[in-house]
């Protein structure tokens, strides 16, 4: 947009007499006055430039250049609506100049105004259809308006007529951003940046490009150029910090986003850089820069959700769950409205009918099922609707009525988020309903896999000298065969201090923390070492299938994932076992809500549901945390845990058998369920955590 010999066809041209004078003095010609503010105007010297402008305005209020260019200024100094009503009056005087309609169009999408840009671009084009800047400023506004094809189509009109644009090749990049084509995208920008290879901006967007396709060392390497070539780039500098933080550089992430406060102090840069001590478990020192960030924009939604993550991991519960409750992030929660159906907030429920809804990932949904209990008990009829992979355990809590899997519809009184309930129920720290178990595998699923178990346990005594003998006979061949086709019978006598420990190492990689919270099985080596354990994998997929391929020979891990299907299936093999070994998935929920032992690998930057520090759960008595001292260092943790095996194996908690709530409208809660037909990989256990994200 800044003026050029060429900005304009009617310009008039300079007074060839007049180059020993000052051009922008006023004794001189009106046209030597606009070639001197024009050439001030494309140095930046904008004051000076407008003060030429003003002047041949007041000289001659129809000088339709001067009235033109003065609103470009206007425009280029945050003044939009002022360029507005200067350029409208150099159209007045000139309505067919193209270059004018353009830069009116600019001025009105820096208002937001997409409808009217696109109207005056289109003028422009009408005008003068091979204008190349018009097409590349109606891309720009169609983009905005969200009409990414017709913005890739008017980029390449664009390139069709000036293929050294670079501001063209940029803007198709971005367009083919927005399409997902970031392949395409990338090519584009390289483009540009060929021609102009001191761009801290191109090398921004190549960032943005290389980051979408999931190349965290090409995106941190662009973004050291952009802040290289451009120091006080605050946007470089935080898109540097998320691209080092998603590789697990934390503190150089605080670094950066440091320097972005500094550059521009607004609140999402704050919420980055609070976020980013968080992810280091600084916990203590996060909160501050939520609540400036608030100070500046009260509504600020990532600021709020830190801040109740933060308030639950402290054991906060009443005002965090209150805010929790609130539902500040939008893109987190799949809105849920049923006409006629009010969301309950606490009211009277004897004899209403209530349904619980689904939300976040299967973890979040094990541990907070558990309120259908607490909702029976205040008189309702409670059915849930949860995802097919839980529906059958879903049935088993006591106080459901029933439990579907769908679109949540009916004729209910009310309905409730699971995560709600805390809230709803004034839950606190001392009053987590904590009664385990209360989810139940079937009886007759759970006999199904004992003699598979016994085998391999048998298999594991046969290779230790003396333990063998201490062991009841190996069970028939029958027992190798699938558990639904199996009908022998295994003795369940092992001898004494043994165990069957069921083990999860990793979770979705999907997952936002799952660099932190998951440990390489490798690293697990030292536990297999110990005496006394046969070694059952939890963990499901191909990816946990290459890791165990990969232990040493010496090493056994019974996998028999290919045949759960579904959560009801792991259930079942899980009680079998004397202890669950698990990082935080949802697999150590299902253990905890079964009431069975589980020991949890806790990451230093956890979430809030393990609380900070303690090394037990109140949301399951049957748990014990390991937690890791450091991001990234998992020795410590390991170490005790493996302490923690060879030391005498204690009873369970009694606490985790306490009486369950009564169960409404069905049998008893080990036989309610049926058999499930959801096929292995739909049923897998390394299914994604949908946690809110941080920034």
């Amino acid at each position: 947009m800044t003026p050029n010999a060429d900005a304009s066809a009617d310009s008039p041209a300079p007074d060839e007499h007049a180059e020993h004078a000052d051009p922008g003095a006023p004794g001189a010609s009106p046209a030597a006055r606009l070639a001197a503010a024009l050439e001030a105007h494309s140095a930046g010297r904008l004051d000076e430039a407008q003060a030429i402008y003003r002047a041949l305005v007041e000289h001659d209020p129809a000088h339709a250049d001067a009235l033109h260019y003065w609103g470009v200024a206007r425009h280029q100094l945050g003044d939009h609506r002022g360029a507005l009503a200067l350029m409208d009056r150099a159209l007045a005087q000139a309505p067919a100049d193209a270059v004018c309609w353009s830069n009116r169009g600019l001025a009105a999408l820096a208002l937001g105004q997409h409808a009217e840009a696109a109207h005056n671009l289109r003028e422009a084009l009408r005008l003068a259809p091979a204008f190349a800047d018009a097409h590349n400023n109606l891309s720009l506004a169609l983009r905005e308006a969200g009409d990414y094809a017709g913005a890739e189509r008017h980029c390449r009109a664009t390139l069709a007529l000036a293929p050294a644009s670079v501001n063209a090749h940029v803007n198709l990049g971005s367009v083919l951003a927005k399409l997902g084509r970031y392949e395409e995208a990338l090519a584009s920008y390289r483009e540009a940046l060929a021609r102009a290879p001191a761009d801290a901006a191109i090398h921004f967007n190549l960032g943005n490009a290389q980051r979408a396709l999931g190349d965290h060392g090409a995106a941190i390497a662009h973004y050291r150029q952009a802040v290289e070539l451009a120091p006080d780039y605050a946007a470089a500098w935080v898109n540097l910090g998320t691209a080092l933080g998603q590789s697990g550089d934390y503190r150089a992430a605080e670094a950066c986003y440091r320097k972005a406060v500094e550059l521009e102090p607004n609140a999402a840069n704050l919420v980055c850089l609070g976020a980013s001590l968080g992810a280091q478990g600084r916990n203590d020192e996060e909160e501050p820069y939520y609540r400036r960030a608030l100070e500046l924009d009260p509504a600020h939604a990532d600021a709020r959700q830190n801040l109740v993550w933060l308030k639950l991991k402290r054991g906060e519960y009443r005002e965090g769950w209150a805010e929790y409750a609130r539902r500040w992030r939008a893109c987190d929660y799949a809105p849920f409205d049923i006409e006629g159906m009010a969301e309950w907030q606490g009211e009277p429920l004897d004899g209403k009918r209530l349904l619980l809804v689904h939300e976040q990932g299967f973890g979040d949904q094990i541990q907070f099922v558990r309120y259908a209990s607490m909702l029976a008990g205040r008189g309702a009829s409670v059915d849930v609707c949860v995802p097919q992979t839980l529906q059958l355990l879903a049935q088993s809590v006591p106080g459901v009525h029933r439990a579907w899997t769908g679109t949540p519809a009916g004729d209910y009184d009310y309905w409730l988020y699971v995560m709600s309930a805390p809230s709803a129920c004034g839950t606190e720290l001392d009053t987590i309903p904590a009664t385990v178990p209360y989810l139940f595998a079937r009886d007759v699923e759970i006999q199904a896999w004992r003699p598979r178990v016994q085998v391999a346990m048998l298999a594991d005594l046969a290779r230790v000298p003396g333990l063998a003998a201490d062991a009841s006979p190996a069970a028939p061949e029958a027992a190798l065969r699938p558990a639904a086709t199996s009908s022998a019978k295994a003795s369940e006598r092992k001898p004494a201090g043994y165990r069957n420990i069921g083990i999860v190492w990793g979770g979705s990689p999907t997952f936002y923390n799952d660099r932190n919270r998951s440990v390489p099985l490798a690293a697990l080596r030292p536990l297999f070492e110990i005496a006394r354990i046969s070694w059952f994998s939890l963990q499901k997929g191909a990816a946990a299938r290459a890791q165990l391929a990969g232990l040493a020979s010496d090493v056994a891990i019974h996998d028999f994932t290919d045949d759960l299907r579904d959560y009801g299936d792991t259930a079942a093999l899980i009680m079998n076992l004397d202890l669950v070994i698990a990082v935080d998935t949802s697999v150590a929920h299902l253990a905890g809500a079964l009431g069975k032992p589980v020991w949890i690998l806790v990451p230093a930057n956890g979430e809030w549901r393990w609380l900070e520090k303690r090394a037990d759960s109140p949301w399951y008595p049957t748990a014990r945390l390991f937690r890791q001292r450091e991001v990234g260092d998992w020795q410590a943790a390991i170490d005790e845990l493996g302490h923690a095996l060879t030391e005498k194996p204690r009873r369970a908690s009694r606490a985790g058998t306490r009486k369950s709530a009564p169960k409404a409208h069905k049998a008893t809660a080990a036989t309610a369920a049926t058999t499930s037909a959801e096929s292995a990989d739909q049923a897998s256990h390394d299914d994604p955590d949908l946690s809110p994200d941080r920034p």
